[in-house]
């Protein structure tokens, strides 16, 4: 076992109208900022609320929403001209993972002095980062605990993993009122992400007690959210479930990795821009199909604590059940099955697959995989 070192950082304040004190909670670390937000929040008139809880403190925003291109280099240099034209004290990003990605990048970048593509291609920023404060606005963020950044890199639409400085976010501010804004669609779409991002830090390589203790609780409230509660006394709002049981699971990412399906997904958005929700939640019943061959105690539990089979099952059967659970999801929602349903090609994904190779967090999965191993996965879900 590897050693555990346990650092609590960043503070996470979590409850319903907590946005409402952004102003109060920002003030320590200066008056000036920049607010990265989501498109679809300026539609909903969510952007408004949260600057007016800034505003009313006296607090200056800059707002920068060109999220047309996610997390690209070009998104992320227009960002960093803007922030440092600014001459702001921090970052505030709100939203999804687009918007905390970006933020994440421009608030440890923005005391550098060399290119940003010296930073995609494997530097690492030495200079001391801009405080950012990360508002999600969706329950699955697992990567805003993590150093590892994901990019796409646009000089080839590659996916590409930056390495940020320690303690870049100093805030993560969770309202579960902000998450009311969600359909039902995409509810059904992120909690099956967010369980298969559970299930990978449960079974990676890297997993720990601590991790795993994470991972348990949080798929238990998850549980509840989706399929009620077995007791009266868990009274809390779906929403409410749905963000602590979404902290909790990324707590866990950030003290283990994330897997298979996650990269797989991340590749195939900077490739081809389709949802990295919609094809994470398609190749998670593969995923789970190909770890019960190896990882069958670990996912009979989360079967028992996901309630997808009675308490007597064991073994293979009750680690069976949760691929069955998974696939109902997708049923009931009317989602998408198989990467073909998408509209790409086997030879598009063969790229997608090259690299997810290169990268280095490929030494994290369950168990080694070679390209070819990788490309075979991706063709049973095709």
């Amino acid at each position: 076992m590897s050693d555990f070192i346990f650092r609590i950082n960043p503070n996470i304040i979590l409850g319903p109208y907590t946005v409402s004190r952004l102003g109060q909670q920002v003030r320590e670390w200066g008056s000036r900022f920049m607010a990265i937000v989501d498109p679809f929040l300026n539609e909903a008139k969510v952007s408004e609320k949260i600057i007016q809880a800034l505003s009313d403190r006296k607090i200056e925003c800059i707002i920068f929403s060109e999220l047309t291109e996610g997390t690209s280099t070009k998104t992320i240099a227009r960002a960093l001209s803007l922030a440092k034209e600014g001459h702001i004290h921090g970052i505030i990003a709100i939203g999804g993972a687009k918007a905390l990605h970006v933020g994440k990048i421009v608030a440890a970048l923005y005391n550098e002095v060399h290119d940003l593509y010296t930073f995609v291609d494997g530097a690492v920023p030495s200079t001391n980062p801009l405080p950012l404060i990360c508002i999600p606005t969706t329950y699955r963020a697992p990567l805003t605990l993590k150093q590892e950044v994901p990019v796409t890199d646009a000089r080839c639409n590659q996916l590409k993993f930056m390495q940020v400085q320690n303690a870049v976010c100093k805030l993560v501010l969770i309202d579960p009122n902000l998450m009311l804004t969600l359909t039902d669609n995409q509810k059904a779409l992120f909690s099956i992400e967010v369980i298969g991002m559970a299930i990978e830090a449960y079974i990676s390589q890297k997993a720990n007690f601590f991790s795993d203790m994470f991972v348990e609780k949080g798929l238990e409230l998850i549980s509840y959210a989706l399929d009620g509660s077995p007791s009266l006394e868990i009274t809390s709002p779906e929403e409410v479930l749905l963000a602590q049981g979404g902290i909790l699971i990324s707590m866990a990412v950030s003290a283990s990795a994330l897997g298979l399906d996650t990269l797989l997904s991340l590749s195939i958005y900077s490739r081809y821009h389709k949802s990295k929700s919609l094809v994470a939640s398609i190749l998670l019943p593969f995923a789970l199909e190909d770890a019960c061959k190896f990882k069958v105690a670990k996912l009979e539990k989360l079967a028992h604590i996901l309630r997808t089979c009675p308490e007597e099952t064991s073994g293979a059967e009750a680690a069976n059940s949760l691929t069955e659970y998974i696939r109902g999801k997708l049923g009931i929602a009317n989602l998408p099955t198989r990467l073909k349903d998408l509209g790409l090609t086997i030879e598009q994904l063969s790229l997608a697959v090259e690299d997810v190779g290169q990268t280095n967090l490929i030494n994290n999965l369950p168990r080694s995989m070679s390209t070819d191993e990788l490309f075979d996965f991706v063709k049973m879900a095709y």
